[in-house]
């Protein structure tokens, strides 16, 4: 934005100082002329000379000129006046819009940050309950693995008796067809005994 002619650095704080200052300056003009004035009419009930009188009138013509030159210097500040409190109030809007960006943006990234934590901590919790879980299931396993290892071994005993009965019936079924065969052999030897005698009795007769 360009900078207005008489404008200075300080801001619209030294154009009220300025102002200020002028209407000061017009204020005491004017009272000096209302002195002046009445100081005529005092001349005009009162005889006076002229020389008096013209410089009176002088002084007066000044006074007024002054007072004018005045005018349209305290006019001039209260165009830059204006022209401050114009920007100043262009700029407080333009800052309460950033401020209010500002804040939405803020809102904005504290609301993230916060959905952002609480799922971080959501799975924090999951992973908790998953390595829970996973301990249990190990837990489980490791008691699965050793019921297995006492059925295997239970199983092993298990056979090892059935290998025994197994060899003890072969051992047993082995004398028994021993058993059999010798009696088998001592009936077929009887047998035959009492064939050969059956058939020597009847040559006797």
């Amino acid at each position: 934005m360009a900078t207005p002619v008489g404008w200075s650095p300080g801001g619209s704080g030294s154009v009220c100082l300025a102002f200020d200052q002028l209407r000061d300056v017009i204020e005491s003009q004017e009272e000096l002329i209302q002195q002046l004035r009445n100081v005529m009419v005092l001349q005009d009930e009162n005889f006076v000379s002229k020389e008096e009188f013209q410089a009176v009138e002088k002084k007066l013509v000044e006074e007024k000129a002054a007072h004018a030159k005045t005018k349209v210097l305290l006019a001039k500040e209260e165009e830059k006046l204006q022209f401050a409190l114009g920007e100043v109030e262009v700029l407080s809007k333009q800052l309460e819009k950033e401020k209010l960006a500002f804040e939405k943006a803020l809102s904005s990234v504290k609301s993230r940050a916060l959905q952002e934590s609480s799922k971080k901590d959501q799975l924090i919790t999951k992973c908790n309950e998953i390595e829970s879980h996973i301990i249990k299931q190990e837990d489980i396993l490791n008691g699965k693995e050793n019921e297995i290892k006492e059925l295997q071994q239970v199983i092993s005993q298990q056979k090892e008796i059935f290998r025994n009965h197994v060899s003890d019936f072969r051992i047993q079924k082995q004398q028994e067809n021993y058993m059999a065969q010798v009696l088998d052999q001592k009936h077929k030897k009887a047998s035959g005994t009492r064939q050969t005698r059956s058939r020597q009795r009847p040559r006797e007769k």
